[in-house]
């Protein structure tokens, strides 16, 4: 029986879906929500200056903090992708779950707690008359279709992938190992629902002349950010901890070593998430036959020259284990 530990890049091959390579289209992808979140922020605060809407000031906190996000998105991509060293032999992936939980956390203060906090201080001091009613719906609108040119292209990236690994849009976004793919949908879909209910409060708000729709509304969009950054504060930190894959790369990784030549039955195998689609794979297999310790090397090596061989893996170590592990598949 042989012990194989072995690191190795799941990186599906999405030209299969026609796709463009997924950390391209990653970095294209925040980029995009960036270049959006920035311009809607300013165009939000200065629509939410001139109507004194609290539902508006709550949308420029989103949109600030949504900017903010996406540097750290960036910096998490950039940082994850440095090759392995010395003293990270598995490479640096799991940076890329540590600068995402920041800007989780950011989007929960910046976002939820201002947006909450502006609601509840309006109704308590009465709110305010409502002015500029049109600037406010024009950069509503225009917020609206920016957001949704961003989302539309997180939806292309994610459907692709989604249709690689056989599941719905919302599952993969929850389960996928690329947290900025997830935090750039989540950030998007929530400004979407957070215009929603800006127009909603404001409208109400023209339509009664009752401030505390509009104050209401604000608190909705506080909540929902709060909803949000929980989700993603919760994914990022189960990947930091330890993500296992899921039971469906397991089982593919299993028929793919028991197709190796030599490989008589796989006993037990382990894997982990070390970074976005980076996986550390840890399993032990029967040889065939019964050869010395010298051919039983050269097997290894062998067998080692053929997992390298696939380029989704870029290191593959096999050892020998213990003859009586009880299987663990």
């Amino acid at each position: 029986m042989i012990g194989a530990g072995m690191a190795i890049k799941r990186k599906p091959d999405l030209r299969r879906a026609g796709a463009h390579d997924d950390a391209t289209e990653s970095t294209r992808t925040v980029l995009m929500a960036l270049g959006a979140n920035a311009g809607v922020a300013v165009a939000k605060t200065a629509a939410g200056v001139l109507s004194g809407s609290a539902s508006m000031i709550a949308e420029a906190a989103h949109s600030w903090a949504d900017t903010g996000n996406e540097v750290f998105l960036l910096i998490a991509d950039r940082r994850s992708k440095r090759p392995p060293d010395t003293r990270h032999p598995l490479g640096y992936g799991r940076e890329a779950y540590m600068w995402s939980l920041l800007a989780a956390v950011g989007l929960f203060v910046a976002g939820a707690v201002v947006s909450v906090w502006h609601g509840v201080t309006d109704i308590i001091h009465g709110g305010s008359s409502l002015g500029g009613y049109q600037v406010a719906y024009l950069v509503l609108t225009i917020a609206l279709v920016m957001e949704a040119i961003s989302l539309r292209q997180v939806i292309h990236q994610l459907r692709g992938e989604a249709e690689i690994y056989h599941r719905d849009l919302l599952e993969h976004a929850l389960a996928t190992s690329d947290p900025t793919l997830r935090a750039v949908f989540a950030e998007d879909s929530a400004a979407l629902i957070g215009i929603a209910l800006a127009f909603g409060g404001i409208g109400l708000h023209q339509l009664t002349g009752n401030a505390l729709w509009d104050s209401v509304a604000s608190i909705l969009i506080g909540i929902l950010l709060g909803v949000i950054a929980v989700v993603l504060i919760d994914r990022n930190r189960r990947f930091i901890a330890g993500e296992p894959g899921s039971g469906a790369l397991r089982d593919a990784m299993v028929a793919r070593i028991a197709a190796l030549p030599d490989v008589a039955a796989v006993r037990f195998v382990r894997l982990l998430y070390v970074g976005p689609k980076l996986l550390f794979l840890v399993a032990s297999v029967d040889l065939v036959g019964d050869a010395p310790e010298s051919h039983v090397a050269k097997k290894l090596r062998r067998l080692e020259r053929e997992l390298e061989s696939d380029p989704h893996i870029v290191d593959a170590v096999l050892t020998i284990a213990d003859p009586d592990e009880a299987d663990r598949i």
